[in-house]
Order: structure tokens, then sequence, then C-alpha cells
């Protein structure tokens, strides 16, 4: 503790603190994880508990995204000259609370007010968490250390959702959110301990955290994520159905299924930050090109018990495989301003999210199937892809003016 309030900036952060370090920024990603995915679980219990339907309680989850697009942007630049550490400390308090304050929500309104709150935090933290993290390590390991913090979330899939799932089937739903402010708690403790303390930017203000949004490449990245995942999402918002009625999977096996997908974003979480120090644009390129076919291939043998349960795996570590690349290219392309830009890939996926459940239920709905939403998925990754080219595109056209200049 005196070592990490003591150390100067210019002395190197030793690896042991390093992986410390990463570690309670991840154990926040894992908290931020549980309580955004497990809700889905707990849906009807919740919608019992305040006395309204299953479908008027899934604007709760809404209302919990609709807190991330706003918080991300909006308590960033507010907090321009604050230290990255007292930032992210913060952030969590307030995480928690706002889940504190959903354990006392007595009806669905304040239910609907305290799950915004809680999700104000989500974008901002992971933008922070970004930084803090590259900042840590040598240029050629941030896609790893980014990589290492996004783990939280993926392992939250995992571990965390079911746990915090059968803990609020088993002893009521309020349970999940004193679960998840006790792992608040722990993560505020952790950053306390382990980040070290570095200095505010002297020249950080709202001004030039906001000048990011007039960086045309910061817009291109962001748009790469919306669309790209628009088609991710496209394919999980329906996965039950499609697993149940095509894959001929019975209901009580879905828990396994959704097993298998997060089992999957760990180990593209885990590749996907190497490829990212391999080469960022390269590692865009790929990833949008494999989640094309992945999900082509998902949509013609998804009606083979097999083959759904390896694509499943397959789908979810392809999308977080490319989590970390499009976090780092927004770190390349707002200089100066990193942590908003940073904090926006965050509001992008829950764009991303809206997008796909939209587009995918628009194709059932016209009685296409449950299988459509893979394809219109992989529509939507083609065109993430051709954003990302015209992106690297620009980079090139950039460096070649600079260079006859």
């Amino acid at each position: 503790m005196t070592l990490l309030k003591s150390r100067r900036d210019s002395v190197p952060t030793p690896p042991g603190v390093v992986g410390w370090a990463i570690l309670a920024l991840a154990i926040g990603g894992f908290g931020i994880g549980t309580t955004e995915f497990a809700m889905m679980g707990l849906l009807p219990n919740v919608a019992e508990g305040v006395g309204v339907s299953v479908p008027t309680a899934g604007h709760v989850i809404s209302a919990y995204a609709l807190g991330v697009v706003v918080g991300a942007p909006l308590l960033v630049a507010v907090s321009a000259k604050m230290r990255r550490k007292t930032l992210a400390l913060m952030l969590m308090a307030l995480f928690t609370v706002g889940n504190l304050l959903s354990v006392f929500a007595q009806d669905y309104v304040t239910l609907l007010i305290t799950r915004f709150i809680a999700g104000l935090p989500h974008g901002a933290f992971f933008g922070v968490a970004a930084v803090l993290a590259a900042s840590l390590v040598a240029p050629s390991k941030r896609g790893r250390a980014i990589s290492m913090v996004m783990m939280g979330l993926s392992v939250a899939n995992v571990v965390g959702v079911p746990l915090a799932t059968y803990v609020g089937q088993q002893f009521g739903w309020r349970w999940l959110f004193i679960l998840v402010a006790g792992i608040g708690v722990v993560t505020m403790a952790a950053i306390y301990a382990f980040i070290p303390n570095q200095k505010a930017q002297p020249d950080a203000s709202l001004r030039k955290e906001l000048g990011a949004l007039r960086r045309g490449q910061v817009w291109l990245t962001l748009l790469v994520g919306v669309v790209g995942f628009g088609g991710f999402f496209a394919v999980y918002t329906y996965v039950a159905n499609t697993m149940t009625d095509v894959a001929g999977f019975a209901a009580d096996f879905l828990p396994v299924i959704v097993g298998l997908y997060g089992l999957g974003m760990v180990a593209g979480s885990y590749v996907g930050g190497r490829m990212a120090d391999w080469s960022v644009m390269g590692s865009i390129y790929l990833m949008m090109g494999f989640i094309t076919v992945i999900l082509v291939i998902y949509a013609a043998t998804v009606h083979v018990q097999w083959m759904a349960l390896l694509m499943i795996f397959v789908i979810g570590a392809s999308g977080s495989m490319l989590v970390p690349s499009l976090q780092t290219r927004l770190l390349d392309v707002s200089p100066g301003a990193p942590t908003l830009a940073s904090s926006l890939n965050h509001s992008a996926l829950n764009m991303a999210n809206a997008l796909g459940a939209f587009v995918g239920g628009l194709v059932i709905t016209w009685g296409w199937g449950f299988t459509a939403p893979a394809l219109v998925g992989a529509a939507l990754a083609v065109l993430g892809l051709g954003i990302a080219l015209f992106s690297g595109f620009l980079d090139k056209v950039g460096a070649r003016r600079k260079a006859t200049a």
C-alpha cells in the first residue's frame, strides 16, 4: 500500500503489481457482467415481485442499457481532470450504490430508476479500466492487458450469472443486487490497494475529452462495433428459441448451452488480446470476416445438435475476440482523450444489442424462422467489415499525405 502511494510515474510498475491491478479491474467487470446478464434469467421473478407482466419487466433491462449509453460519455467527460484511479473508485462506488438501491425498490418505477443509475458507470468503468490496464504494460502488450480486464465480463457469463440466477431463484431476486453490491465493495478495495496512483493529466479538460468526438476515425470504429456486433446479438438474443425449436434441445438443457457460450467468451477474450497485439486493424478485418462465415455456418447446421453446440461456443469466442482490438483501436485514434473514446465502445455495444434484437425479431416476425437472424447477422458483419476497411484506407491516405508533406 505505502509503496503504491509513493510510486513516481516514471518508475515502471513491477509485473507482480500489474497482475494484481488488472485482477482488481477484472473483478469490477465480473460484477458488471453479473448484474447485466443475470437479470434476463430472473425476469419472471422480478415481474412478479413488482407486480407487472414479463414484457413490461423487460424495460428494466432497457433502463440499465440506457444508463450505459448515457453514462459512458457523460461521466467521463465531467471527470476529465480526475486521477484515473480516483475515477475508477468513484464509478464502482456509483455502481455499488445503484445496485443497493435496487434491493430496496418496492415498485416498478423505482426499480426502473435504480437500474438506470446502476447502468450509468458501466461503460465509463470499462473505458477507464482499459486505459489504466494499457498504461501499466509495454505498448506491445496493451491488447493482452485490455483483454484480461474484459475477461471479468466473460467469466461472469460462466460463473457469476448462473450463481446469481440460482441465488435469486432460491432466496429472492433482490439477492442478485446484494451479491453484486458485495462484488462492488471488493472491487473498490482491490482498486484502492493495487492500482498505482498516477498523476492527473495537467492539460485534461471537458473540451479536450469531447474533442475525441470530432475525430472521424473514432466514429468509424464505434460504427464497426454497432454494426458488426449487431449481427452477433441478433443471434444471441434468440438463442433459446433456436436451440429448442430448431436444434431440438430440451428447455432444461439451456443452461449448458449458455455455459458453452460463456466458455467461448472466455477463450475469445484470451485469444483476442494476443491478436490485438499482433495487429489491431488486421485483427478487426480477420474477425469481421470470420464472424460472417461462422454465422452462415450456424444458420445452415444448427438443426444438427452437435454442430449447434460447437457453433454456439465458436460464436461466443468470435465476438469476444473482436472486443480487445476495437478497444485498442479507440485508444489509438483518440490521442489526448482515450478514456472517453474507450468508454464509448460499451455504449456502441449496447446499441448493437438493441439493433441485433430489433432486426432479428423483425425477420422472425416476417416468418423467416429462427435461423434467419444469423443470416441477417452475417450481412451486418459484412457491412461492419466494409466500414473497417474504409477506416483502414483512410489511415493509409493520411500516412501518405504525411510522407509527402
